[in-house]
């Protein structure tokens, strides 16, 4: 029995599809009337097959013949899932046999079968891609930014309509003891005035963030749908946190006219998949379950709690015990959601205050970056770096200044070969500068200009403030202040962005990257949802970001002998928009693609390296991973092997969803091409320097035979 996806996936249809493009297909199935004699013959049939239309097809026919070779040899094996940790059966082309022949018997998806068809019509037709320079500009025409004047309007109106709504929610259920009040006497002229002052104040928003689904359709004007509303009410009493600013509120379209804000939206309303698994969300990265004294997945040894989290021998992230826990709004795709669904992230802001214990364990845990032969790298996230109060910041940056230098002083006891790695990059984590870009003050730009002059005497040589934008609509006026004011303590602003659905819709990311270049900002990576349940109505297949890469991202490529000069540009002191932009105009460039398309592995490590191998019975994509061979890992990868990941859903359920977007999917017909990908390099200035002596090689915190 074959379950119906879709009313345009009729199965009769399809496989009478498969009879007359594939005769020779159908004709093997029933000659063979046992599965292992069928793989057998289409086995020897592919192998041989000469079929080129012309000579520029032949490499890319030879890659589809290795392909179905590659799904007919997994067939009927077994493989361990390591997302999931379940042993997952494949079985492609038995399915396939039994679908020719008439006989399935089990709930198998018709989507499995587009995925075999077009593979097939590949093979067939091999159909080289050639990417259209002008296409992809018209794409990225599409999307408008938040610093577009016709969005401008939109956003001004909004924010008159959440000024009265926070006026309403001060009056009526305000609590009497917080700053944000009104004397009696005032008049509804005279709030507004100071509503309207109040609003350049992030703690305002802070204070003010919509906490329920009730006050976010308030806030929204009452636009979101019964059926929304029973999901998110759903979600509320079983206990997902609510967390959205006036200011990120104000960058959502309410009216049927106006803009797409499908990218943003999805960030602040949930899914159904995410309310339905809350509760049981896991860790996606094996190495984040930390265990006191033992070693994670990874092999490292950690201090005790959540504190420090660690994959890579170079660079460990610190999460500290204060409000950078907390975040400016909750992600629907959050990396972290099963660390709010135990409450050790959350938005209980007084509870999250460092304790008078915190500066004793701060010292503790500067040790273990001391104290570790390898680790170079620091990365203060969270939660949210910048949620940090000012002061809490200044004394994380302090303790690793100081533990820079002393780490620095007790390597001239060190033989050469002997020394440890000596700290070269600090990063801050934050998306507040999407979230709440308010947050971005004098005080606070002072403390990162002190900090970077001070430990710039010290050899650290990169600060990088580490920040995520999803969509152009994001980068608005406030925004574009904030990086300006980040920039001018001599910070680099990288971009992280999460490959989600709508983000995916053709040109969006290509406008992004060239938005965040014309303020100066660089794309870092380009992520894959990750594949749990969970995420289910955000994931994009992994073919997507190939055919992204290959079809979109490639009109951002710099020319080898221009790498240098890029270089240079974006390690210049001060404001460098202009020259990047001038740049990309010099060199005929749509934007700086400096960013990598990577999927975060469950086991140490990121890639885009992978082969597809087998389909499972809804059709989804089964993946076996390698892991970057680009950057160093720990030592556990040699134990490890090959990495199987199954994707969160079928490629024809993708280009489904972006069907209901509106997008028209005959633009993405290529994708079905895409099963086999290589990690691209790093751009230089996401590379360490080189040191002025020679560090061991001896790991330290490692412990590879017990690990979890």
């Amino acid at each position: 029995m074959v379950k119906r996806e879709s009313d345009t996936s009729d199965i009769f249809k399809l496989r009478k599809k498969f009879i007359v493009n594939f005769p020779w297909l159908f004709n093997l199935a029933e000659k063979n009337d046992n599965v292992e004699s069928f793989k057998e013959a289409l086995y020897s049939y592919v192998s041989s097959f000469t079929n080129v239309i012309d000579d520029g097809s032949k490499d890319l026919q030879q890659k589809m013949i290795r392909r179905i070779l590659l799904l007919i040899d997994y067939d009927n094996t077994s493989i361990d899932e390591l997302s999931t940790g379940e042993k997952l059966s494949v079985f492609t082309i038995s399915y396939l046999w039994h679908f020719l022949r008439g006989t399935l018997t089990k709930n198998v998806s018709v989507d499995l079968f587009i995925d075999l068809l077009h593979q097939f019509e590949l093979l067939i037709r091999p159909e080289l891609v050639l990417p259209e320079r002008s296409l992809v500009k018209r794409q990225m025409n599409r999307w408008p930014t938040g610093l577009d004047e016709d969005i401008l309007a939109i956003r001004n109106a909004n924010k008159e309509r959440i000024i009265g709504c926070l006026i309403r929610k001060i009056e009526r259920y305000h609590s009497s003891s917080s700053k944000y009040q009104f004397p009696e006497e005032m008049t509804y002229e005279e709030k507004y005035k100071q509503v309207s002052e109040w609003w350049n104040i992030a703690r305002f928003h802070l204070a003010m963030a919509i906490k329920s689904p009730t006050e976010l359709n308030f806030f929204l004007g009452y636009s979101l749908s019964e059926e929304t509303m029973q999901l998110l009410y759903r979600a509320k009493k079983k206990g997902m946190p609510f967390f959205v600013t006036p200011y990120y509120l104000s960058l959502l379209n309410t009216s049927k006219d106006g803009y797409d804000d499908k990218t943003i939206r999805s960030y602040v309303l949930y899914s159904e998949e995410l309310v339905d698994t809350y509760g049981e969300i896991k860790a996606w990265e094996k190495e984040d379950v930390v265990v006191a004294g033992e070693p994670n997945a990874a092999g490292w040894i950690l201090p005790e709690g959540h504190n420090i989290h660690r994959r890579y021998p170079e660079v460990a992230i610190l999460i500290p015990d204060s409000m950078g826990r907390a975040c400016g709004g909750l992600c629907a795709s959050c990396q972290r959601m099963y660390d709010f669904q135990s409450k050790h992230l959350s938005f209980d802001f007084e509870s999250l205050k460092p304790k008078e214990t915190w500066d004793q364990k701060l010292r503790r845990l500067m040790r273990y970056f001391e104290e570790d032969a390898q680790l170079r790298d620091i990365l203060i996230t969270g939660g949210d770096a910048f949620m940090s109060q000012n002061a809490t910041l200044q004394k994380i940056l302090d303790a690793v200044y100081r533990m820079a230098i002393r780490k620095r002083k007790a390597n001239e006891n060190r033989p050469d070969g002997k020394k440890y790695a000596e700290l070269q990059r600090v990063r801050l984590g934050s998306r507040l500068l999407a979230y709440l870009p308010l947050r971005i003050t004098d005080d606070l730009v002072r403390i990162l200009k002190e900090f970077k002059e001070k430990a710039s005497t010290i050899g650290i040589t990169q600060f990088y403030v580490q920040t995520h934008f999803q969509s152009p609509l994001e980068i608005t006026s406030e925004a574009k202040m904030a990086i300006e004011a980040i920039q001018s303590a001599g910070w680099t602003i990288t971009n992280q962005l999460v490959f989600t659905v709508s983000a995916s819709r053709r040109g969006h990311t290509a406008k992004l990257r060239r938005t965040l270049n014309s303020l100066g900002v660089v794309c870092y990576y380009t992520f894959s949802v990750k594949g749990f349940h969970e995420n289910y109505a955000v994931f994009t297949p992994n073919s997507r970001s190939l055919q992204e890469q290959y079809e979109e991202k490639i009109f951002g490529v710099i020319p080898e002998n221009k790498r240098n000069e890029l270089h240079s540009i974006i390690r210049s002191q001060g404001l460098f928009g202009k020259k990047l932009i001038g740049f990309l105009k010099e060199n005929n460039l749509l934007f700086a693609a400096t960013d990598r398309s990577v999927l975060n592995l469950p086991a140490i490590g990121k890639s885009m390296t992978f082969t597809t191998v087998g389909l499972t019975e809804d059709g989804k994509r089964i993946l076996r991973f390698e892991h970057d061979a680009s950057r160093r890992h720990s030592p556990i990868i040699n134990k490890m092997g090959s990495v199987y990941i199954k994707e969160n859903k079928s490629i024809a359920a993708y280009l489904r969803q972006l069907e209901e977007m509106g997008e028209n999917i005959k633009e993405y017909r290529s994708i079905w091409s895409y099963s086999e990908g290589i990690t691209e390099p790093r751009f230089s200035i996401y590379e360490y320097p080189s040191y002025p002596f020679e560090i061991t090689d001896n790991m330290t915190n490692l412990e590879l035979y017990n690990s979890h």
